[in-house]
């Protein structure tokens, strides 16, 4: 069994849907853990007045009855209550208002008019826009509640904003995910976080946007989810995609895979044996991952973000329709948006994880995967 999905919707369309397949049957979904995960995508210092608007909420339509999976395809919506202040402009039945035509860089809307011919970047700049991840997180949510149900826990906190990043090291542990929780930046530091805000605030005085780091962790992983037989099939290779995926991000870190400076023997880490604790290592710098395999540590992992390229002191650019040389159009945006991004990123690193769990203990109900993972760890050990 595998986990796959697709989502639709534009960012000022009616709304943003989803259908996921392959989820066991027997899974009790919190409706509520959904919908926060949804609220936390939205806040953050340095979000826009999009937020304001949107109170996102995942309406479920189907693949369950009373709270509980069937097994069947999930199909999920959140609607855009922005839509009614745009229905004139997009809209699946009408095309009406200005063409979008200055284009911005770093955006899809040269690229994505180019591909597919079109007249106004709107066309592609709606579906190419960071609102179509509240699909993406709704999904995140569940594959999260799956994931808890086998006693896997996907956290996150954001390491870096427009500075060198910070690197902690070990997961947050209970009093650092609630102060995480509590951050309008998913730091729990709050000296960082008040010099952060003052990066922020300098930046939107400016004109322009901020980028910057965040890490996902995952604890309680077992041994042995993922494959090193072929590229595809490896896990660090997976994550990195989706951690790409998301809107904005540039790059991706397994453990410490950027440290180079380091030589071999103090970059792995070796391993250990006692009666108790069976194999552990006493470092981490790979991350919780071996050849494209979990090895029993906590996962680590690391996403990048550039500025979001929507900024009130525009880039130069050129008209799309004209070919003239021009000011990039401004669009209601965020300065910075990284501690959505880490929500984001916990989504879809929850995702792979959970697909990367079913490929390996299978099962159509939650107690079948249960029993798979039990005769397993006896083996194991």
């Amino acid at each position: 069994m595998s986990l796959r999905y697709l989502t639709a919707g534009e960012s000022h369309g009616p709304a943003l849907c989803a259908i996921a397949e392959g989820f066991p049957a027997g899974l009790q979904v919190d409706f509520g853990a959904v919908n926060d995960e949804l609220a936390r995508r939205q806040r953050g210092y340095g979000r826009g007045g999009r937020q304001q608007i949107e109170r996102d909420e995942a309406q479920f339509l189907s693949g369950l009855r009373g709270g509980e999976t069937l097994g069947s395809p999930i199909a999920v919506v959140v609607w855009n209550k922005d839509h009614q202040s745009w229905k004139e402009l997009v809209s699946p039945y009408a095309r009406g208002g200005r063409k979008f035509t200055q284009v911005r860089p770093g955006h899809a809307d040269l690229p994505g008019a180019l591909k597919y011919g079109f007249d106004d970047a709107r066309d592609a700049l709606e579906r190419a826009s960071a609102r179509s991840t509240a699909a993406t997180v709704a999904l995140g949510a569940l594959a999260r509640q799956l994931l808890l149900r086998f006693g896997v826990r996907v956290s996150s906190r954001v390491t870096a904003i427009g500075e060198r990043e910070r690197k902690v090291g070990l997961p947050p542990d209970a009093a650092a995910r609630a102060a995480i929780l509590a951050s309008d930046l998913g730091v729990d530091d709050e000296a960082v976080a008040a010099e952060w805000r003052a990066l922020i605030d300098a930046e939107k005085a400016r004109g322009g946007s901020i980028g910057g780091a965040f890490e996902v962790y995952a604890e309680g992983l077992p041994t042995g989810l993922g494959s090193y037989v072929h590229p595809d099939r490896r896990l660090d290779a997976r994550l990195a995609g989706a951690l790409c995926g998301i809107p904005a991000i540039r790059a991706a870190e397994i453990g410490e895979g950027t440290r180079v400076e380091l030589r071999g023997d103090a970059f792995h880490d070796a391993i250990h044996h006692d009666a108790a604790r069976g194999f552990y290592r006493d470092t981490n710098r790979a991350g919780g991952l071996e050849a494209g395999v979990t090895n029993g540590a906590p996962l680590v992992v690391r996403g990048y973000m550039k500025p979001i390229p929507t900024m009130t002191k525009g880039l130069a650019t050129v008209d799309l329709a004209s070919r003239q040389a021009t000011t990039a159009k401004y669009e209601r945006s965020d300065v910075c948006a990284v501690p959505a991004a880490a929500v984001v990123g916990e989504a879809v690193v929850a995702w792979t994880l959970a697909d990367a769990l079913l490929e390996k203990f299978g099962g159509d109900r939650v107690g079948d995967i249960e029993q798979a993972i039990e005769a397993y760890a006896a083996r194991v050990r």
